[in-house]
């Protein structure tokens, strides 16, 4: 089964994936490639070949650039204002991608983890985003999102102010209308009771942060 909306897999230039991920991906619809410059890097190494390579290209490696040059779309943006990864982004929004996984948007620079990862708020409602990070999934919803699950997977919700509440069914320790302002309270390592959890979340939106496997067991990918 494969993912029938326009999908594309946007690969940053942090901490390599896995090539399984990045396989699993592919044969789920999200199989057009666009690095953001030094992302290419890894698709080098792993052995994908991207169908667009957009940034300013000073990360990129010469003889990766060389090796795909005659493969790829090299699409050069001067611009510092954006990120890499925002470009790359703006790149798929601009071509009608409705659906995006982030790879490698977390690395050895905690500017660059926590602008990354800020992207998924930033750009929410205007594209349906998801980072992979090693064994977990992150995104942004609001309003009220249920979704199916297995007894025991570990779900954490963030939110950022004070006016957004959310109130949880099915997980082990309950949301009751509570604020999560960050850096004063988060529902980290929470847990799913059973096989279905809801979250209202209201006046706002969160981050909800899940386990890779499961979320490729049950579909996620295809239908979230």
């Amino acid at each position: 089964m494969r993912n029938n909306i326009k999908s594309c897999l946007i690969w940053a230039n942090g901490k390599s994936p896995r090539k399984r991920t990045i396989t699993k991906l592919i044969y789920l619809g999200y199989d057009k490639i666009m690095c953001a410059d030094g992302g290419a890097n890894s698709a080098f190494y792993l052995g994908f070949t991207p169908h667009y390579i957009v940034g300013d290209l000073d990360s990129i490696k010469k003889e990766v650039l060389e090796k795909f040059r005659s493969e790829s779309e090299i699409i050069y943006y001067a611009r510092q204002n954006d990120t890499d990864l925002e470009k790359a982004l703006k790149l798929a929004i601009k071509k009608k991608f409705k659906r995006a996984v982030i790879v490698g948007a977390t690395g050895d620079r905690l500017d660059h983890s926590l602008c990354n990862i800020g992207i998924l708020l930033k750009y929410f409602g205007r594209i349906d985003l998801k980072l992979v990070h090693e064994k977990t999934v992150g995104f942004v919803r609001s309003g009220e999102y249920s979704f199916t699950t297995k007894p025991g997977e570990t779900i954490s919700v963030y939110a950022f102010d004070e006016k957004t509440r959310i109130t949880s069914e099915g997980l082990k320790y309950p949301l009751k209308n509570t604020a999560l302002p960050f850096g004063e309270k988060e529902s980290t390592s929470n847990e799913a009771t059973g096989i279905k959890v809801t979250l209202q979340i209201k006046n706002g939106k969160a981050m909800i942060v899940r386990e890779l496997n499961v979320l490729f067991d049950y579909g996620f990918f295809l239908n979230a």
